[in-house]
């Protein structure tokens, strides 16, 4: 990382600020924002702490964003159209209409849209929702849907082409792993404060509240297609393998307001979460800002985004869309250009620094993503895992190679006094390296959990970036404490899969070695669909696909059921009630050979 004080950014420059306070018409309406039992899912005051100097326990530059990010209320982006920010993770955004309002990107829990969207009808009116707007398939951006409208309102859903697709990817099929890193993500056990959780660099959190999904029911299939919502012209970019798999960009060409959703932010974001994503084409992703200049730049007068704050003139616009175009096109070239030099992605992390002018302006800097985890992964999306490096091929996982370091350093003594000695000398990454060693052979040994702990709690206290803060400060927490099992998520977005999707989340269950000897077939008709589908259990793997004309071969069962009630029959209510001919018993066969997923794997630990 550059590190010389020509590269660094200004303090004195107060224009983050003025641009994050611009356009406010009101504060939150209420203190916190509860669910229906009373939860607290989201506390105003939990950034109170953030008013006050930056501690010894924060980095400064981290504890600047975090200021700038616990601005909260309702402000006016320019004439018709408002944000709600400092709701959740996310902004919301409300375009005014003829007849109503249009809603884009309604946070991450209901309640949270709720709240958002009651304090924009105290200050401009009772206005119906009248669309809904995805920019892209993250939670974020999609989980408080039922917080403004309702599961039969009939008024259109627009999310660029894949949303579904990619939003059950992330969120169901892999969903428990990521959830449970994402805690880490996040710092979501963090108690807020100078020496815990500051924020995740694009906003404080992630609410706590009850997310959904409904689907889209108009697709943007192509850069430059244009629809009418509720009277208000939108103009898209479509930005697939950018921030997320499947992202769009719009334009209001009548109010010359340019929306970039997640791909242009004031930080430096993520090729590769530490929570776990698909790779993002850094390269690809620096074209699209590009393409936006040239689309949109010179008919905008005010850029916005799905987080933070926006920016003022056409002039300035282009200059942020442009240094964000060059930011992750050098991350991308320079880390290109190295590999083929012979260098790994752990060496080109340590090799690279930005040009002084990127690293100079605030927007750039890594406050979500970093350049360090960012090349590792441009270099994992060009080169995979393996660096090269034949011993590299069949390694011990991780409790094996570390009774075996531990055994050649002399024993857990050893290690713990080495650690020590790296921790006093201010090598806290090379003592965690040591001491990660000593906690998978040792898990029992308290002395190691705690200098460990100690360490982490360091490197936290020092980072910029909000992402490595939170995974520092967690994994100390739960060396000290423990794991804290986090509820699944992904059960309150099932009504709103495909039939496909419900039979894929079924299949990455199925136990493989317990299947091995059984073999099934099931028929199931769905009635309200007009539409057959087959599922095949053999060799531990399950096989779906759809049936058309009459079905070749039999079937040990055969279910004649709705979509709805195919939900009921995976869990746990079986068939009562449903038709079906043939042996039951072949259902809970097919059932007996599931895993139950588990929120509460260790990670700091064996």
């Amino acid at each position: 990382m550059v590190s010389t004080a020509d590269s660094a950014p200004d303090f004195a420059d107060r224009t983050d600020f003025e641009d994050a306070d611009r356009g406010l018409v009101a504060g939150p309406a209420h203190p916190r924002i509860t669910a229906e039992d009373g939860r607290v899912v989201w506390d105003f005051g939990a950034t109170a702490f953030l008013r006050e100097d930056c501690p010894d326990t924060a980095n400064p530059s981290l504890w600047r964003q975090s200021q700038l990010c616990a601005r909260a209320g309702l402000y006016e982006v320019t004439g018709g159209v408002y944000q709600i920010r400092g709701f959740d993770l996310s902004n919301m955004t409300l375009v005014e209409g003829r007849h109503g309002v249009v809603v884009v990107d309604p946070l991450v829990s209901r309640e949270c849209a709720a709240a958002g969207i009651a304090l924009y009808r105290a200050h401009r009116g009772e206005r119906p929702v009248t669309a809904v707007l995805f920019t892209h398939s993250h939670i974020d951006h999609f989980g408080g849907t039922l917080g403004v409208i309702g599961p039969d309102d009939d008024v259109p859903i627009v999310a660029p082409a894949g949303f579904m697709e990619n939003s059950v990817a992330e969120n169901v099929y892999a969903g428990t792993a990521m959830l449970r890193r994402g805690m880490y993500h996040t710092g979501g056990e963090l108690e807020p404060g100078p020496r815990g959780l500051i924020g995740v660099g694009l906003g404080f959190a992630a609410s706590h509240g009850l997310p959904s999904l409904l689907p889209p029911t108009l697709d943007v299939t192509r850069t430059g297609q244009e629809e009418r919502l509720d009277g208000v012209l939108f103009r898209f970019q479509l930005t697939p393998g950018t921030e997320a798999p499947s992202e769009l960009n719009f334009h209001l060409p009548e109010l010359r307001a340019l929306c970039m959703a997640e791909n242009a932010t004031h930080n430096l974001h993520n090729i590769l979460t530490l929570r776990g994503a698909l790779v993002r084409d850094a390269r690809i992703w620096s074209r699209y800002l590009t393409e936006a200049i040239d689309l949109f730049a010179a008919d905008s007068d005010v850029l916005f985004a799905s987080h933070h704050w926006p920016t003022w003139g056409t002039e300035r616009l282009t200059a942020f869309l442009s240094e964000q175009r060059d930011l992750y096109g050098y991350l991308h070239d320079q880390t290109l250009r190295l590999l083929n030099q012979g260098h790994t992605g752990t060496e080109i992390a340590e090799l690279i620094e930005l040009p002084p002018r990127l690293a100079r302006a605030w927007h750039t800097r890594g406050y979500y993503g970093s350049v360090s985890h960012n090349v590792k992964a441009i270099y994992q999306r060009y080169m995979g895992w393996y660096d090269g490096h034949p011993a590299s091929l069949w390694e011990h996982p991780p409790t094996a190679s570390a009774e075996r370091y531990v055994d050649c350093m002399g024993g857990i003594d050893s290690v713990l006094a080495k650690a020590r000695s790296y921790v006093d000398a201010g090598d806290l990454r090379f003592a965690a390296q040591l001491l990660k060693h000593a906690t998978f052979a040792a898990p029992e040994e308290a002395r190691a959990r705690e200098l460990l702990a100690e360490t982490f709690e360091r490197l936290g206290h020092g980072a910029e970036c909000g992402t490595w803060r939170n995974n520092y400060l967690m994994g100390a927490q739960e060396l000290r404490t423990g794991v804290r099992p986090v509820p699944i998520a992904a059960a309150s977005m099932a009504t709103a899969l495909s039939v496909d999707q419900v039979f894929d989340s079924l299949a990455i269950r199925v136990n493989g070695p317990r299947a091995w000897d059984h073999t099934l077939t099931v028929l199931w008709r769905f009635t309200d669909l007009d539409r057959t589908h087959r599922t095949s259990l053999r060799n531990g793997v399950l096989v779906h696909h759809p049936v058309t004309g009459t079905p070749a071969g039999g079937a040990d069962l055969t279910v004649t059921l709705t979509e709805p009630q195919l939900l009921a029959a995976l869990t746990g209510r079986g068939l009562d009630g449903i038709d079906h001919t043939g042996d039951p018993a072949v259902l809970t066969t097919l059932m007996s050979v599931l895993d139950e997923p588990d929120p509460g794997f260790a990670i700091v630990t064996p």
